[in-house]
């Protein structure tokens, strides 16, 4: 549940009898032929629908995130590392002061992992505080379906192509794209990186079927849905 259709009576009337919410991460930033919003937009749904069926409230996605190497793309905003795990302590500490205990971040974009050690130390700070970063598009179960449809899946490629990240009648080629030479754009500038990427796939399909996304999500969100079940031990 939206934590946005509460009031705060209501949740300190939830925080009576459980502990736990959900803070999607996200980010803004390019995604070629996709919506700018794609990290966004996912990491919310997964957390909406994994809560479905549990009495959890989900915050607002954290829309910005920390993706320096494409600030040359128009639409992208990074925020400084530092800034960001400043503002994940925050939001943390928030969360703390108010009652709640076992707080799922539940993340769609690989530059916010970052903020793994900052939310070890925020924990070691914080006992009896359980505090799970889920990088629910690589989780392991996620990850093998993934796999298993094609193993060819990057940034921007048919693997973040699902209904609700599409915008419109817009598609990406019908054949795949090489694979980019990760390893040497790690080394470019921004300016760099984007005359590299071209439209900003890394590579493989743009597109699979709605058949083979939709697995890849059953998958995805059940995967979600345990971890706020039964992973806090």
């Amino acid at each position: 549940m939206r934590i946005s259709e509460m009031n705060w009576m209501q949740v300190e009337d939830y925080l009576r009898t459980d502990d736990r919410c959900v803070v999607p991460l996200g980010s803004t930033e390019q995604h070629a032929q996709l919506s700018l919003s794609v990290d966004s937009i996912l990491s919310e749904r997964v957390a909406l629908d994994a809560t479905a069926t549990l009495p959890v409230p989900v915050f607002p996605v954290l829309a910005f995130g920390v993706t320096p190497y494409f600030a040359s793309f128009p639409g992208t905003v990074t925020l400084r590392a530092e800034t960001y795990l400043r503002i994940v302590q925050d939001v943390l500490e928030s969360l703390f002061r108010t009652g709640f205990r076992r707080i799922l971040l539940c993340n769609g974009h690989g530059g916010n992992a970052s903020a793994a050690n900052t939310i070890q130390e925020w924990v070691a700070e914080h006992p009896g505080c359980r505090v799970r970063l889920h990088n629910w598009w690589n989780a392991p179960k996620t990850m093998q379906k993934v796999l298993q449809v094609d193993p060819v899946a990057s940034h921007a490629s048919w693997m973040e192509n699902f209904p609700w990240t599409r915008l419109g009648n817009l598609r990406g080629p019908a054949e795949a794209k090489p694979m980019t030479d990760l390893d040497r754009m790690r080394l470019l500038s921004p300016p760099e990186v984007k005359d590299m990427l071209g439209d900003g796939n890394f590579g493989g399909l743009y597109q699979r079927s709605d058949e083979d996304m939709l697995a890849i999500w059953a998958v995805a969100v059940e995967e979600t849905r345990a971890l706020l079940e039964s992973g806090w031990a």
